[in-house]
């Protein structure tokens, strides 16, 4: 059985990608931001009668395999396994010898963990009485999120995981033992059992929280370790639950506690999410970033959460994406407000304050602004975070403020920003330096590949244009779908007819599709004069590009031969570089 075929037959494309991003009808098509840029334009494609996806504006495409793959950060077979389960396809796979475990058998362990942990809840009356007095969860809510009970034993887990026939290496890899004092333990006993679900509903890991203080010696939750299917830096809890609402409201909020996202949605703001305790990162940011552009942040009261939301607010404007952030009063989280009066938790989520509004208004309460060290601490902890904003009109108004505020003149915080700035710049590590010229490098050939793509769309779907073959061989291709492509026209000796060649394009359909997209897009509905224009413009461009790679390995190769006549090659390599460039900007129309 075609796998592949089945599932891409039962999915719609459109409605795959709908379930990432805001889709809107462009046409025959769907547009949406792109995921993969901080592009505003709607540069991202979708065909429901071609059944792929293109992104102009980074210049990545395909089909929904693809796009789950890029915006899951997952290999083919993960894609496979979460849009097979989408498709309800039943994969079956043949038994082989393995090295290392696989992860069904590590989903399946969690799995079996929480049925065991739940089924332990309704042993033991006074936890349910914590869980239904004391946390105040009803059965819906127990039931939905499988909040469970690990009993206070040093191996009950172990012992009924392999009586299922697991073994103590999954187990362990499973995140749910330890090896200590020679022996496996359980690494979860005398606690309040939540499961942590994967954005496709699938038990990864655990949290556990004590239940009374008498516990307080310990730790008062327990997370599952990082294992190959838990990475706190990239888990987001809650979000297979909240996806579509968030999606619905426009918004997300991000809260410290599972307890407080599981009370938020108990009442019905199920747009709510958690990340492990105050560890935001830039990957929780970014995949949120996918769902909405409003992401809305309310950590604790306490030190710690408003030390979280600072560096929140500074990680996103690094991003340049924006914050809001949520102020609680009368209660120290969303959980215990809830049990206060649930409304009010609904009209802090109603009511966001802009990140830097928000952060300027707290300094102020924590300063005196009319001493001199005060305004020195002040002004140096904004401008920590305004030397971050990319939008110059958004910090001089921030300037205006902070002067205003401080009682200087703003030219004086102007400096005092561009100082900091230059202070951050002048010594640059080493290891900085090598990667943001690895970022710069990846752009440049991210951009030349798109240029490939859009010269090979109009040769490819405007028969008379394969004239503009000339100067370009197949060696200037970056990607193996892109040469043969151009292959295959060179190979019609400027007779091509795409209709008399599909079969020879039968191993790329998707990126002929992809093809057939850019032109659509960009070329259909320009006249003749204009596409050969276009066409010699991006074949010169093509040449170009090719160009400047093949110097930066002559370069490299000229400093490392001290044969004279290799280096003789080289340099006359170099001047046939430089001749096929100038003789395909003088054909330029």
């Amino acid at each position: 059985m075609d796998y592949k075929e089945e599932i891409k037959n039962r999915l719609a494309i459109e409605d795959v990608v709908g379930e990432y991003l805001e889709l809107k009808r462009a046409g025959r098509n769907f547009s949406s931001k792109s995921p993969f840029t901080n592009e505003k334009t709607a540069s991202f494609i979708v065909s429901p009668e071609k059944r792929i996806w293109h992104d102009f504006s980074s210049g990545k495409g395909g089909d929904i395999f693809s796009f789950v793959m890029e915006i899951e950060g997952v290999d083919f077979k993960e894609a496979l396994e979460i849009l097979a389960k989408k498709a309800g396809v039943e994969i079956i796979r043949e038994p082989r010898y393995q090295k290392t475990i696989p992860k069904e058998r590590l989903y399946l362990a969690n799995e079996v963990a929480a049925n065991y942990f739940q089924e332990n809840l309704l042993k033991y009356r006074k936890v349910v009485e914590y869980v239904v007095k004391t946390r105040k969860f009803n059965k819906e809510t127990i039931l939905k999120w499988r909040i469970g009970y690990s009993p206070n034993k040093t191996n009950g887990l172990i012992v009924y995981l392999k009586r299922q026939g697991f073994s103590d290496k999954e187990i362990e890899k499973a995140g749910l033992a330890t090896f200590r004092y020679g022996k496996y333990l359980d690494i979860f006993r005398n606690r309040m059992t939540i499961p942590l679900f994967d954005r496709q509903g699938r038990v990864i890991g655990f949290t556990a929280r004590i239940l009374s203080k008498s516990q307080n010696k310990s730790p008062k939750y327990i997370n599952t370790p990082s294992t190959v299917l838990y990475d706190k830096s990239r888990h987001i809890f809650g979000l297979n639950f909240a996806k579509q609402a968030i999606r619905q409201n426009k918004c997300v909020v991000i809260c410290e506690g599972n307890l407080d996202v599981i009370k938020s949605h108990q009442i019905g703001v199920s747009w709510v999410v958690a990340t492990a305790g105050t560890a935001l990162t830039e990957n929780h940011l970014k995949n949120l970033n996918l769902l909405t552009e409003d992401i809305r942040i309310c950590f604790d009261s306490d030190r710690a959460g408003i030390e979280a939301s600072e560096r929140a607010i500074i990680l996103a404007s690094k991003l340049d994406l924006t914050i809001n952030i949520l102020e609680i009063e009368g209660a120290k989280d969303p959980d215990e407000l809830i049990n206060l009066d649930p409304g009010k938790w609904q009209k802090v989520v109603n009511n966001p304050i802009y990140g830097i509004d928000w952060y300027i208004k707290y300094l102020t309460n924590q300063y005196d602004l009319k001493k001199a060290p005060d305004k020195r601490n002040f002004s140096t902890r904004i401008i920590r975070l305004l030397s971050n904003l990319k939008d110059q009109v958004e910090k001089d108004h921030y300037i205006n403020i902070i002067a205003k505020l401080i009682n200087v003149d703003k030219q004086a915080v102007w400096e005092k920003l561009n100082s900091n700035q230059s202070n951050f710049q002048e010594k640059p590590k080493l290891k900085n330096i090598n990667i943001n010229f690895q970022n710069t490098e990846n752009k440049k050939q991210t951009e030349l590949q798109k240029i490939q793509d859009n010269y090979l769309a109009i040769i490819l779907f405007q028969k008379s244009m394969s004239k503009y073959l000339d100067f370009v061989n197949e060696e200037m291709f970056l990607v193996d779908a892109s040469r043969q492509v151009f292959r295959i026209i060179q190979e019609a000796n400027g007779d091509f007819d795409l209709r008399k060649n599909l079969a020879k394009f039968k191993n790329i359909q998707d990126y002929v599709k992809i093809e057939q997209l850019i032109y659509e897009e960009y070329y259909q509905k320009l006249d003749l004069n204009e596409l050969r224009f276009e066409v010699s413009r991006l074949r010169s461009n093509v040449v170009e590009g090719y160009v400047k790679n093949q110097k930066i390995l002559i370069s490299k190769q000229l400093g490392e031969s001290k044969d004279s006549k290799i280096t003789r090659e080289l340099l006359n390599r170099a001047k046939e570089l430089d001749n096929l460039l100038h003789n395909t900007r003088r054909r330029e129309i």
